[in-house]
This record gives structure tokens, sequence and C-alpha cells, in this order.
């Protein structure tokens, strides 16, 4: 199940993000296709590349909870529509069963 979100062009710059599927804590598609929970290591993704790898990642059901595109600079820092809701994804502290 997944949920609607904005459409991005395929130009913008992208990360594929969801929720690991074990433990619930967001997760980031990296350059080599694995999952990380930390956001400084995610990949960037244009085009047909983006779309192919987003379409691999709703196949890992087991691994992944609901993959989806979020909008990133080249440089990989979250940015547009999401930005707040992405930012506190990406925080530890903040996110849901994470922190001291």
């Amino acid at each position: 199940m997944s949920s609607v979100r904005p459409k991005l062009k395929p130009e913008t710059p992208k990360a594929v993000t969801g929720w690991a599927t074990p433990t619930g804590l967001s997760v980031w598609l990296t350059a080599d296709g694995a999952w990380t929970e930390d956001a400084a290591e995610l990949a960037v993704f244009t085009g047909e590349e983006a779309e192919a790898r987003l379409a691999a990642a709703l196949k890992q059901e087991a691994v992944v909870t609901d993959p989806y595109f979020m909008e990133v600079t080249a440089d990989g820092k979250i940015t547009g529509r999401e930005t707040l809701r992405e930012s506190m994804r990406a925080e530890p502290a903040l996110s849901f069963g994470g922190g001291a």
C-alpha cells in the first residue's frame, strides 16, 4: 500500500526512501542498491535510472515498506515540497524508535 505523493519530473534529482520492514525505521537506497538508515549515504537518481530503482525497490517488500521518491538536490540534500517531513525522517533522534 502506498501514499499519494507529488509527482516529480524525470530530470528532478530524487532519492528512493521507505521504511525498513523489520523495524519501521526510515531507510534510503544507496548507489550500490543497499538500504541505509543514514540519509547522508542516500544515492541521487534521475530519469529512467530513478524509475528502475523505484521499481526494483517495490519488489523488496520483505526489506522495505512503501518505497517512494523523495526530492533532493543534486548533491543529496533534502529539498522540495516535503522538506520538513523528510528532514524529520532523516534525523534519527526524531524518528520513531530513535534517539536517546
